[in-house]
């Protein structure tokens, strides 16, 4: 019976192991955003596509796995958004999917509200030039401070204030028209 249990815990180790992988790119089981903040674990990783092609993965860190969308963007404290790239993107190509996604699961009101934070966002992204494959691109949450952009570990613009502007961002991936429904149930640890 011992000899059983041992053969099954050693077939579920690689199951409970430091990193997930998806599309050959390894995410972090945990990460931490803020050296005085909590470690955040993976919720969930999957691959957007666009007409078959993959673009990019995926993987969102929360301060405790959630598996309801809703439940996700309400969770309050640090969270991270990683985009690990496929292939090469054009800076305006990738703003502009950020831009449309923001849109689209966002209403009216809440994206002339946040017009600003929205602005801000695309001046940093659009400073990058090219999104390279290869390139991890950090869309961080830290609390009291705001949404933070890293690229490859380096921050890119200044904070973007505002704790809405996060949720609303959230909901490009998780909203009820997500960029890609696959990549939805991938974050949201379904896929």
């Amino acid at each position: 019976m011992a000899r059983i249990a041992a053969l099954v815990l050693a077939a579920l180790l690689p199951l409970c192991g430091l990193a997930a992988e998806v599309a050959g790119v390894k995410l972090a089981d945990k990460v931490r955003i803020d050296a005085a903040g909590p470690d955040l674990v993976l919720n969930g990783a999957g691959v957007r596509t666009r007409f078959v092609v993959k673009v990019y993965v995926a993987g969102l860190y929360l301060a405790e796995r959630k598996a309801a969308a809703a439940d996700a963007i309400a969770l309050g404290g640090p969270k991270r958004v990683s985009i690990t790239m496929m292939r090469d993107v054009g800076a305006q190509q990738f703003n502009d999917a950020l831009v449309e996604g923001f849109r689209a699961n966002n209403s009216a009101a809440d994206v002339a509200t946040l017009k600003g934070p929205l602005d801000e966002l695309s001046a940093i992204m659009s400073a990058l030039g090219e999104a390279k494959k290869g390139s991890v691109i950090a869309l961080d949450f830290v609390p009291g401070s705001g949404t933070r952009v890293l690229v490859n570990g380096a921050t890119q613009g200044k904070p973007i204030a505002g704790d809405e502007f996060y949720r609303a961002l959230l909901r490009i991936w998780l909203g009820d028209r997500p960029v890609d429904g696959d990549l939805k149930k991938g974050l949201l640890g379904q896929g």
